[in-house]
């Protein structure tokens, strides 16, 4: 088979311990929101149900994005890099347009100068605290 194949049940590569990285982008303006891992059940779930599943390594389980918070990510379509070890989902955030834990819209909220994190600027758009609970 040639790398420009396509076949209807894709080989995806699951490492070792089953999962597969994830990276989520806004469907719209192709900003990226964040990156978790899928299983093959993730995988599965989020295809059935168009809305973003994900594997939590911290947790040890399978988790719909956004089913406490209700800041769901609304699959539009699912890509398969040319190694066939990661995705791409692009994805229409819901709910006030937040995809990380903290509230902002992306994950990615900090930036990397020298050896200090330094924030963006992006606020969140809830308060983790009120939706979660202390943490």
């Amino acid at each position: 088979m040639g790398a420009d194949d396509e076949s209807l049940i894709p080989a995806l590569r699951f490492g070792a311990d089953g999962l597969i990285g994830a990276i989520v982008a806004d469907a719209a303006s192709g900003a990226v929101l964040m990156f978790a891992h899928m299983n093959a059940e993730a995988l599965r779930r989020t295809q059935e149900t168009g809305l973003a599943h994900f594997f939590s390594r911290s947790r040890g389980k399978l988790w719909l994005k956004g089913e406490t918070s209700g800041e769901t990510l609304k699959v539009q379509d699912i890509r398969v890099d040319c190694d066939q070890d990661c995705l791409l989902v692009l994805a229409t955030p819901q709910g006030k347009g937040a995809a990380c834990h903290t509230g902002r819209r992306s994950c990615f909220y900090r930036r990397l100068e020298g050896n200090r994190l330094v924030m963006t600027g992006d606020a969140p758009l809830f308060n983790p605290h009120e939706v979660y609970g202390k943490k």
